[in-house]
């Protein structure tokens, strides 16, 4: 056999029996990476048990489903009850969740003239402000309604103090965990009743995450307002959780609501406009850096704040009876 038969064979026959050796392999595609579920938690704000006279009925409506969902665990953001002992009823209902539960102090908690130190005693929240970790996320509860320290300030308590910022500020610097925050007022709405200051706050949170060099507050969650909004600021995500029972209408548009089973009046709720159904949100983190709000609908008992030619947008926001879902990228 010739030198260049012998060649042309021997190659031809080693693809045949062995295949060309050296090339890479055809590549395949990848599998697309499953999304996990990080945590859940249900989050409900402002029962106002001391006005709402169904209180008790709507947040064991909440505590029923928290149950049956199971999330991480569950928070209230606020205005639940003054710590007096016919409010136990609230408390018996609050602890028949089967998980971790965490309390956030609100304005009307202390009403009556009940100190911060009562309310945690009566609720067994952990403290004041706290922080705690739990599926891989760090998460910081503040308290802004400490004594007023502004000078000529007039409005109702919702200050963070020199302290609790200081606090704040090592709280998120000792954690190596993404941040989740919890505060009764707002602090996205520095005009619209939200936390005296509030973009001090801010300043500490978006200093943290520029010295971390990531987004390590990525959320900011609050109640007190009784509405339905959200707003990203320096990429940061405030999330306003709207009240399980009721948006307040004050005293221009006082009116009377009316059980439907007893037919009577109550009177300790008219100046409020009634959700018929209570309303909640779970809040959903995945592994792939988004998070899903998924919020309970309902509507307003009659008269709505729309029959009473209440104007379409309060603070800045339209009065609605739920609350949201959104998928937001964190």
């Amino acid at each position: 056999m010739k030198r260049r038969n012998f060649l042309v064979n021997t190659i031809i026959g080693g693809i045949g029996l062995t295949g060309i050796t050296g090339l890479p392999a055809i590549a395949k595609n990848p599998p697309a990476k499953k999304r996990k579920v990080l945590f859940k938690l249900g989050i409900c704000a402002d029962l106002h048990q001391d006005i709402m006279p169904d209180g008790p009925q709507r947040l064991q409506t909440f505590i029923i489903a928290m149950n049956e969902h199971q999330p991480d665990f569950i928070i209230q953001m606020g205005d639940l009850c003054v710590p007096k002992p016919s409010n136990q009823v609230i408390m018996d209902i609050w602890n028949q969740f089967k998980g971790p539960k965490y309390h956030v102090i609100g304005n009307h908690d202390t009403d009556g003239g009940y100190t911060h130190d009562q309310v945690v005693n009566f609720w067994n929240a952990r403290d004041k402000y706290y922080s705690f970790d739990t599926g891989g996320y760090h998460f910081i509860v503040l308290n802004a309604n400490e004594e007023k320290q502004i000078p000529k300030y007039q409005g109702p308590p919702s200050i963070i103090s020199d302290d609790q910022k200081k606090w704040l500020e090592q709280d998120i610097a000792g954690t190596n965990l993404p941040v989740i925050v919890f505060c009764h007022q707002g602090l996205d709405n520095d005009t619209g009743g939200g936390v005296y200051q509030g973009n001090l706050i801010r300043v500490i949170f978006d200093r943290a995450n520029v010295k971390a060099g990531y987004k390590k507050v990525q959320m900011v969650f609050s109640g007190h307002h009784h509405q339905d909004y959200y707003n990203v600021i320096n990429g940061v995500h405030y999330v306003q959780v709207n009240s399980i029972s009721y948006q307040y209408m004050g005293p221009a548009y006082a009116h009377a609501h009316y059980d439907s089973a007893t037919e009577q009046a109550h009177p300790s709720v008219k100046y409020t406009a009634p959700y018929k159904d209570p309303i909640w949100a779970f809040l959903t983190i995945y592994s792939d850096g988004t998070a899903k709000i998924t919020g309970r609908k309902s509507v307003f008992l009659s008269p709505a704040p729309q029959e009473m030619q209440r104007p379409e947008f309060h603070s800045g926001y339209p009065d609605v009876p739920y609350i949201s879902d959104r998928d937001i990228h964190i």
